[in-house]
């Protein structure tokens, strides 16, 4: 049994060189084929790092790190639900006004004197954003309205709602330590060295179980090998963004917020009928209804979660303003949303993208207005190099799609 075992043990390591060899062989026929997965976001972000660095030496510091993160939070949540709105080829141009109408709803709510407890006022306010979006999609799917233009005309309507809640009082104060704590907290030195290391095991827990899984299926998995190097890349990142937190003022609780949102929605369309069902929609909407898909149920569904991470959104932005006021979700926050999916790698036309496409298109959105910020250049032109930022990342897509087709890559 034990000589049984080796051969089996020898046979499988040779096996796996093997198909190291060949994965990598894939991948860079993929690449040239123009699949090129997040290689334009990591060439543009060190790029955008150059830039900055040369131009401000505050770019790099562990306080300007820091506040990058809490800049991005807010974006990043809302881009979450942007995700699975672009999966099905749609789009949601509501999102900046109903992140304000669950942002102003909770604060009115937490108001003194007898203001509600933060868990009742916030969960009510993203109760509020969910059915939002549920009615979003039911108008969408019930009359065959383009989404388009009913969350063209939500933009509007929201937008009226938050200055109806406003009224006269211009700017209501955040009268809660817990909600302002969501943005403004940071974790002790240790606690981010726990956190960070239970991140870690737990992904590389799932990656090893889920490889090991397809194997003994059958079906085609990534080699152990590649499995392992990535496992130590994503740790030597992480502890990394921990040691330099550590130098400022702690890891922020938002980005331990944001990790365990990105887990969850990962799970939920990577591991989930649900999540299939998705992609399947946006990348043939009759072909997954005569498959027996409620079609329909699902889009309303999505477009329920991307107004409930909208509201998350809102939230975040809040706290870490510590107010609200009638300008809230106004601004670029809708284009910083749906350009932080788009430039992450989430397709415009259905059925491709990743819900950690969001952290990375935020990423670069969030960079490129601190480094702006840094260098004190006016509004108008971080509106047209963001714009320029989306306009090159959605030719990326194109390109890329293009060359897939050619090359017989779906």
């Amino acid at each position: 049994m034990t000589e049984n075992n080796e051969q089996i043990q020898s046979a499988f390591l040779s096996n796996e060189k093997q198909t190291t060899g060949s994965y990598l062989r894939e991948y860079l026929k993929r690449v040239k084929s123009g699949d090129l997965g997040a290689l334009p976001i990591i060439f543009g972000l060190i790029v955008i790092v150059i830039i900055f660095q040369t131009q401000n030496e505050n770019f790099l510091t562990a306080r300007n790190f820091v506040n990058l993160i809490v800049q991005m939070a807010g974006i990043t949540a809302m881009a979450y639900g942007v995700v699975f709105v672009l999966l099905l080829g749609e789009i949601d141009l509501s999102i900046g006004y109903v992140s304000a109408v669950a942002a102003v709803g909770m604060t009115l709510l937490l108001r003194e004197p007898g203001g509600w407890p933060w868990y009742l006022a916030v969960t009510v306010a993203l109760i509020a954003a969910a059915v939002i979006g549920v009615l979003h999609g039911w108008i969408i799917t019930r009359f065959q309205v383009p989404s388009f233009v009913v969350t063209l005309a939500g933009l509007m309507a929201w937008n009226g709602v938050v200055l109806i809640l406003i009224g006269n009082g211009g700017t209501v104060i955040v009268q809660d330590k817990v909600v302002i704590g969501i943005a403004n907290y940071f974790l002790p030195a240790l606690w981010g060295w726990v956190v960070a290391i239970i991140f870690v095991g737990g992904l590389a827990f799932l990656q090893i179980t889920r490889t090991r899984t397809r194997r003994l299926r059958g079906l085609s998995s990534t080699p152990m090998s590649i499995v392992w190097m990535q496992i130590a890349g994503i740790a030597i990142l992480t502890a990394l963004a921990v040691y330099v937190a550590n130098q400022d003022r702690g890891v922020p609780f938002v980005g331990v917020l944001l990790v365990a949102l990105l887990a969850g929605f990962s799970f939920l369309a990577y591991r989930t009928r649900f999540g299939r069902y998705v992609y399947a929609v946006g990348g043939n909407k009759e072909a997954a209804r005569r498959a027996g898909i409620n079609v329909e149920r699902i889009r309303v569904l999505v477009f329920m979660i991307s107004s409930l991470m909208a509201g998350v959104g809102g939230i975040i932005l809040a706290s870490r303003l510590r107010s609200v006021d009638t300008a809230a979700g106004g601004g670029n926050l809708l284009l910083n949303a749906i350009a932080a999916a788009v430039i992450g790698g989430t397709s415009l036309f259905g059925g491709s993208g990743r819900v950690s496409s969001a952290v990375l298109g935020a990423l670069i959105i969030a960079s490129v207005e601190n480094g702006m910020g840094l260098l004190g250049l006016s509004a108008g032109v971080k509106f047209v190099i963001t714009g320029l930022v989306l306009l090159i990342a959605v030719l990326v897509d194109a390109v890329s799609r293009r060359g897939r087709q050619q090359s017989g890559i779906a």
